[in-house]
């Protein structure tokens, strides 16, 4: 009886994965012959069994990997090195004491080279090359190596820290490129392989696979604008930037971090929609910034109190804490304690989800919330205009701090209190600068705050590398600097 019993279990556990496997080859041969792309061995086909699945995976594999890159970096630390003991006891206090410090050496500087790696992925044929932004931050020297081991000099063609999306470019024609596709339509479920060069060079071109876990995940403390897909395919250091792909093949994300406890994988990857990837490249690359929408409101969630204190009877939405003088919502006629329920027809669920839509939507686009004021639904039509004062968005920027000798930053209240400088005072501060470039010659100090270039003032770190963007090798910068609130100028020449 109980042998009967066993056979029984037996057949309903093969005739059950059997089933289960019939009906995901089903649904996978349905899904890769419905798409329209360039067609792909395994979408000639329904997939009917197992070994037609790998092969699925085998030919998106062989189709994405040419496309994708290994970034390695450089950058350049210098230090003051010197014998603890000098000349032959040189630093030694009770030395010192008796025969003086002549015998100390003087500390000489040594440079010291840190190097990174990262991943990217051709969105162009002529050599263009997304990645992330922490990828190539702060770096002397960016290099690219292709899919046939050619190696190049990369240059920075724009980044931007609010999304952690970067652009470079490789003088290098007819590469192997990747279709874009379309984030926004990714399902909970769906696919998707992840190529990159996780840890090492020696790992580059590894092939992950897993699914999409969520998307829209936020709050995570990566970066401004969040607006991540989740998933479980294996991602590692050293697959940051590189393509995140559906079964099309085609770019739905970049692979950006992991969420771990150990630092190594634990089944929850990040990656930037490449949606949000290719708006902040094209605007980079076309206006050389990116430029973003504008409301103008301060926004937030929804908890079950503040809900059941506005008679609402569930917590979606986002609602208006704020409303900034003189901006498009006041003159559309938005209010503090509106609830934004939805924006063009589209629901919106929570205050990080329709701050997305707005940065992405272009100024001077008119877009029609759906409001609740009261006991009232209401639609409203407002004009977008442009959000001020991103900081680091602007193209080319490290090429232009590299040619100053100096970084600046927005000053903050943080930055104020670190650098003694008085709330009242608007600009941007020098944060670093290279103790042997021409801006150091003339004067030029960290926690400086140049209020202007020439006659022009800069309130923000756009502003001032908009300023002196166009300043050539050997023409003269105007700076109009503040140091403990006396005001005075310093002018130097670009290398």
């Amino acid at each position: 009886m109980r042998s009967n019993s066993r056979r029984y279990n037996r057949l309903v556990l093969v005739l059950g994965l059997t089933i289960t496997v019939s009906v995901l080859a089903f649904q996978l041969g349905a899904q890769v012959t419905g798409r329209s792309s360039v067609p792909l061995p395994a979408q000639d086909r329904p997939l009917t069994s197992l070994r037609d699945l790998s092969q699925a995976f085998v030919d998106i594999s062989a189709r994405v990997k040419p496309a994708v890159v290994t970034v390695s970096t450089e950058k350049v630390l210098r230090a003051r090195m010197g014998s603890p003991f000098g000349s032959p006891f040189g630093g030694d206090p009770f030395w010192d004491m008796f025969f003086g410090p002549r015998g100390r050496r003087q500390p000489q500087e040594r440079e010291f080279r840190q190097q990174g790696l990262g991943s990217g992925v051709f969105v162009s044929a002529d050599g263009r090359i997304l990645t992330n932004n922490h990828v190539i931050e702060n770096v002397d020297s960016i290099f690219v190596r292709t899919y046939n081991g050619e190696r190049y000099t990369a240059r920075l063609l724009g980044a931007d820290p609010q999304t952690d999306v970067a652009v470079l470019q490789i003088d290098a024609a007819n590469q192997p490129f990747i279709e874009i596709g379309d984030s926004d339509s990714l399902q909970v479920g769906e696919i998707v392989l992840a190529v990159g060069s996780p840890l090492s060079e020696n790992l580059a071109y590894t092939v992950t696979q897993g699914i999409v876990s969520a998307k829209g995940r936020s709050n995570v403390g990566l970066a401004d604008y969040e607006d991540f897909i989740q998933t479980d395919a294996a991602i590692n250091r050293g697959n940051s930037g590189g393509p995140l792909v559906n079964l099309d093949g085609r770019l739905v994300g970049l692979n950006t971090a992991i969420l771990s406890n150990t630092g190594g994988f634990q089944g929850i990857g990040l990656a930037v929609p490449s949606n949000m990837a290719v708006r902040v490249m094209e605007s980079l690359v076309n206006e050389g910034r990116v430029v973003r929408g504008y409301l103008g409101v301060s926004i937030q969630d929804l908890t079950e109190n503040i809900a059941q204190a506005f008679g609402l009877e569930e917590t979606r939405g986002a609602l208006i804490g704020q409303v900034e003088s003189d901006g498009p919502a006041e003159k559309a006629g938005l209010e503090a304690g509106d609830v934004i329920i939805s924006m063009d027809g589209r629901t919106v669920n929570n205050s990080t989800e329709l701050r997305n839509r707005i940065v992405a939507t272009p100024p001077d686009t008119r877009v029609k919330f759906g409001i609740l004021r009261g006991d009232n639904k209401l639609d409203i039509e407002v004009k977008l205009g442009e959000r001020p004062g991103e900081e680091g968005a602007v193209a080319g920027s490290q090429d232009i701090e590299d040619r100053l000798g100096f970084t600046v930053a927005t000053v903050t209240e943080q930055l104020a209190g670190k650098y003694d400088i008085s709330g009242r005072l608007t600009g941007v501060v020098v944060t670093s600068i290279d103790p042997t470039g021409a801006a150091a010659a003339a004067g030029l100090r960290e926690g400086d705050l140049i209020r202007g270039v020439y006659r022009r003032s800069v309130e923000t770190r756009e502003e001032f590398l908009n300023a002196v963007k166009d300043v050539r090798s050997g023409e003269t910068a105007l700076l109009r600097v503040n140091r403990g609130g006396g005001g005075f100028y310093i002018a130097f020449s670009l290398e």
